[in-house]
């Protein structure tokens, strides 16, 4: 495949980037270096019009929102709170798997009385509760939400679970489904029009490298 215009890709580090690596690997972009080694921000790939800048998870969408970046890989989970404005979202890529619930100490209810959330998902919060016509008050935190109930500090909250094994070991369990959460290929609007046959071909690329290892 050929790139005739140069593009910036915005990853963030951890899971999704790891994932992520051998999609790319099919479209033949390959960081030259390790972001969990080096102090770089910025990484030059295997091609030469291709480079890497490796941002915070929740940043990513603000940055190919704005035009820092042309492309990046986010969570559905962190679209979702973002609200996607300016992007586009070519692609689910299906990697980081996992689903976006309610959870609170067994045998918790959700009745009438106005119940205190912990997120960090504020927004999207927001919208599940007000979708349903229910008033609640929401606590923002930026970590271990399991706690929460724990200490009194909240009656539910609203976070990411995989396998469900950390609610089970304090005492918490799913109570509603919000949505379920992967990886999304999401592209800026202007750079979709300007760069249209590079991106074009990097998201076919992916798409078939999807496919495959779907398959």
């Amino acid at each position: 495949m050929q790139f005739d215009a140069p593009i910036t890709i915005a990853l963030s580090k951890g899971r999704l980037y790891k994932e992520a690596l051998p999609l790319l690997a099919q479209a033949g972009i390959v960081p030259l270096e390790d972001p969990e080694t080096s102090r770089k921000l910025i990484l030059e790939t295997s091609r030469s019009n291709v480079r890497i800048v490796v941002i915070r998870a929740s940043d990513v969408p603000t940055y190919v929102q704005w035009g820092a970046a042309d492309v990046g890989v986010a969570g559905k989970d962190v679209l979702m709170e973002h609200g996607g404005e300016g992007l586009y979202e070519p692609l689910n890529l299906a990697i980081g798997r996992c689903r976006m619930m309610v959870a609170g100490p067994a045998g918790a209810t959700l009745g009438a009385r106005r119940p205190r959330v912990a997120t960090k998902y504020v927004a999207t919060t927001r919208r599940h509760f007000a979708t349903q016509g229910r008033q609640v008050d929401i606590i923002k935190l930026y970590g271990s939400m399991e706690l929460a109930p724990l200490v009194g500090l909240a009656d539910l909250i609203v976070d990411l679970v995989e396998s469900g094994n950390t609610l089970k070991a304090n005492g918490l369990v799913t109570l509603e489904h919000i949505a379920d959460i992967s990886a999304r290929l999401v592209v800026n609007k202007a750079s979709w029009k300007m760069k249209h046959g590079t991106l074009t071909a990097l998201v076919e690329n992916l798409r078939q490298a999807v496919a495959a290892r779907c398959a």
